[in-house]
């Protein structure tokens, strides 16, 4: 009987919500195979099954357990799928007809947003001939916002028009089904499930990547069994296959490879290698050159002694993660500071449309993050209404959709104002650029202990520069530069943000 607890999910998580049972309870499962959904304050996660076996609820939907909880149990000996009966499905699947109905159709690429006109195939989930069912997950189309997955339109064998790099602009066809009544059987004849002996049991899972770990070794042709797995029972977590990827890289001299994170060893050789821009890469230099032809866009800086704000946090830290189960960092103060700023100096929250301004009454914070296929801006929306746990768990949550590729266009599209932080990577001072429509953004840098002259003294203190950049033809000098100032005001005295003055 194998045991299947609640794992640690991540830092500073205490306990999961069992949101949904995929599988029932006394149903045969797969290793591997995903069989419920958990859920914490921050995160969505898939549970797999550790081995194969008839699988047991010890919680029920709705349940809130701690981590290291009894969440299920496995039972590897009731396992009774013998050969015979195995034998006689596949007799029955292989004498069902899968006849062809003659029709062969057209899958084209779908509208997947607001202007968006071409998308490019990431990657193939199914080969040419594969039979495929309806509403199957076939291939992954990237376009400049995000990744979608395309579905099969019927069932019936597959035939691929457009290859993997591709790009095809919306209503282009992508490939062809040939339909039939019945999806044919495979060939691979059915292994009836074998139980785990005892001399087995703390095995089971040796060396078997999990579904994250799989995919990652396969993209970059590393065999499983080159792993050493320091999962459960010797299980490939996805942390090996990063690490493997990074051990195995050196070991190879010429690097041919076009995957971003492939990291040639330098000095070995003079060979050069080319990747095509990602949809997204290019949309956002396109974007970029855009705004700095098209704006007349101007930076002013200022300086921010932090140390009040650094005070507040370190007092009431430990209280705020109590009550909010949160953590109360920089991004809630920033941000809103510069909503109540915003609302005082509205032209900085506008945006220009040919002969108009537009003026928004609401605050919709676009906040910068750097994403695995490049930088996104997620939004914020109605952040002047928000409370500093509101901010930064919004802020958590758009950010870690944005690490795992999941943000929708509608979690991207809008704003009025932009926060980047080029702090986190060490930046001491820049010029960010206007993320258009908008009209102006504010830049964030690192904070560095700098002798200041407060009252006639010199002291030390961690200031941090800030940067707006904006669009001179609708903001003038004097509301950007009274617009900085007051966001300083409002951070060097917190009590300001509280009381609104």
């Amino acid at each position: 009987m194998i045991e299947i607890k609640i794992p640690a999910v991540g830092e500073s998580i205490t306990e999961v919500t069992i949101s949904q049972w995929l599988k029932k309870e006394g149903e045969y499962v797969e290793m591997d195979e995903v069989i419920c959904e958990l859920e914490s304050d921050k995160a969505t996660f898939e549970m797999n099954a550790e081995s194969a076996g008839v699988l047991h609820h010890k919680a029920e939907e709705g349940d809130t357990l701690e981590i290291g909880t009894l969440l299920c149990e496995i039972d590897e000996t009731k396992v009774v799928k013998s050969e015979k009966k195995a034998e006689k499905a596949e007799e029955k699947k292989s004498s069902e007809a899968s006849a062809s109905t003659g029709e062969t159709l057209e899958m084209k690429v779908p509208a997947v947003g607001e202007s968006i006109n071409e998308v490019t195939i990431s990657n193939w989930m199914k080969k040419s001939g594969d039979i495929v069912t309806l509403d199957e997950p076939i291939a992954e189309i990237e376009s400049d916002k995000a990744t979608f997955e395309l579905t099969a339109e019927a069932t019936g064998k597959l035939d691929i028009v457009a290859q993997e790099g591709d790009t095809l602009e919306i209503g282009a066809l992508i490939c062809t089904i040939e339909v039939t009544d019945v999806a044919p059987a495979t060939s691979t004849p059915v292994e009836a499930p074998k139980p785990v002996s005892d001399s087995d049991s703390g095995n089971y899972a040796a060396g078997h990547p999990s579904p994250a770990a799989a995919k990652i070794l396969a993209e970059k042709g590393i065999a499983a069994s080159a792993v050493q797995g320091s999962g459960v029972g010797g299980r490939i977590s996805k942390e090996d296959a990063i690490s493997a990827q990074k051990a195995s890289t050196p070991s190879s001299p010429k690097t041919t490879s076009t995957d971003e994170s492939a990291t040639p060893l330098f000095g070995a050789g003079r060979e050069q290698r080319r990747k095509k821009l990602s949809p997204l890469r290019k949309t956002v230099a396109r974007r970029l050159v855009s705004v700095k032809n098209e704006t007349a866009m101007l930076t002013t800086f200022n300086e921010v002694d932090m140390q009040p704000i650094m005070d507040l946090r370190k007092k009431y830290k430990d209280a705020f993660k109590e009550k909010y189960e949160v953590g109360l960092g920089f991004m809630s103060f920033f941000t809103k500071a510069c909503c109540q700023a915003l609302q005082e100096w509205p032209a900085v929250n506008a945006m220009l449309d040919e002969n108009e301004i537009i003026y928004n009454d609401y605050c919709d914070i676009s906040i910068a993050v750097s994403a695995p296929k490049g930088l996104v801006v997620p939004v914020v929306r109605n952040a002047e209404s928000m409370s500093f746990d509101q901010i930064e768990k919004e802020i958590i949550r758009l950010a870690t959709r944005a690490r795992d590729n999941k943000l929708s266009i509608e979690e991207m599209q809008g704003g009025t104002f932009t926060i980047t932080n080029g702090g986190v990577f060490g930046s001491m001072l820049s010029t960010p650029i206007i993320n258009a429509p908008q009209s102006a953004i504010l830049g964030m840098h690192n904070i560095i202990q700098r002798p200041v002259a407060i009252n006639g003294e010199v002291v030390i203190r961690p200031m941090m520069y800030v940067a707006l950049s904006y669009d001179h033809r609708i903001i003038d000098g004097r509301e950007s530069v009274s617009f900085l100032v007051r966001v300083k005001e409002l951070l060097e005295d917190p009590a300001r943000l509280m009381l609104g003055i």
